[in-house]
């Protein structure tokens, strides 16, 4: 396989240089010179399917959501030897001493702790919601920043934790509410509503308007609603925002006032009320929105 790099060949001049990973040589495309006969390969060495031993040479990547990033290095937890065969009691005794000490030197102070503590709980958050890798990343990017500015002093950890999550949500546009990320927290909705204000004042945080169309496929999921219903209810939001009318609306009531028009329009049995659990959104919430998408020519 080859690969195609940016470099410039020293012959003819050209860029078009092309690395062999299989002969380990760098040569150029053009006129055929080759630069480099013996690369050096990064990946895994061979290994066989009954060795335990890792060949690996370049380890797990590195990641915002661990607390040393995935640099720091641990000792191997199997008490044996090179050759398989188990140690003596005091070279074990001597190991998990060691163990206890490298573990400890991971977390040096008090601002090491506080962040392995913070990306914990994230990580429990991030599996509960069913989020993905890019959220938890710019999540805890968002509470380093935090920690930088010294934001955490005086208020709780797993609060602020959480506010940079639903941070992160509302930038990816990922349709996650206050109510699910302080419930599955155990956390007051008013305590994390502070801690939200206060990273977009403190941390200049610039957030999209959320799309009401993104909640639709979340909303009928819960309900169990139709393609055909979350189609009409598409394009009854599409008319709607022609019409301006989403302007300053809650984007999960009118999501679900239009998901309401629509299953009576295709036929579907729902009740406000049942589309309100579904929602997160009460039943005088979704009755006010249809009064002003039932206005519109559809």
């Amino acid at each position: 396989m080859a690969q195609q790099l940016k470099e410039r060949c020293p012959r003819c001049g050209k860029s078009n240089l092309v690395t062999d990973t299989e002969t380990g040589e760098l040569f150029c495309a053009k006129c055929g010179f080759v630069i480099d006969e013996k690369i050096s390969d990064s990946g895994p060495e061979r290994m066989f399917t009954d060795s335990t031993t890792n060949k690996s040479r370049t380890g797990d990547r590195t990641s915002l959501t661990r607390h040393d990033q995935g640099l720091s290095t641990i000792i191997n937890p199997i008490n044996k030897d090179s050759s398989g065969n188990p140690l003596s009691a005091s070279m074990k005794t001597s190991l998990k001493r060691l163990r206890v000490w490298d573990s400890r030197s991971c977390t040096k102070d008090s601002t090491d702790r506080n962040l392995q503590q913070a990306l914990n709980e994230l990580l429990k958050m991030k599996e509960k919601l069913s989020l993905s890798d890019s959220i938890g990343e710019k999540a805890s990017y968002i509470y380093r920043k935090a920690l930088e500015k010294k934001l955490v002093r005086g208020r709780s950890i797993s609060s602020l934790i959480a506010a940079s999550l639903y941070a992160a949500c509302r930038e990816s546009g990922t349709p996650r509410t206050l109510n699910e990320i302080s419930s599955l927290g155990n956390i007051r909705r008013k305590e994390l509503s502070t801690c939200y204000r206060l990273l977009l004042r403190e941390l200049e945080l610039t957030m999209p308007v959320v799309d009401s169309v993104s909640c639709i496929a979340r909303i009928a999921s819960n309900a169990k609603l139709s393609e055909k219903t979350k189609r009409c209810a598409v394009k009854i939001l599409k008319q709607a925002q022609q019409e301006k009318i989403l302007a300053g609306k809650d984007p999960m009531g009118m999501a679900a006032s239009a998901l309401y028009l629509a299953s009576i329009k295709t036929g579907q049995d729902m009740t406000q009320k049942d589309i309100a659990q579904a929602s997160g959104v009460t039943e005088v919430t979704i009755r006010n929105r249809c009064k002003n998408l039932k206005k519109l020519d559809i």
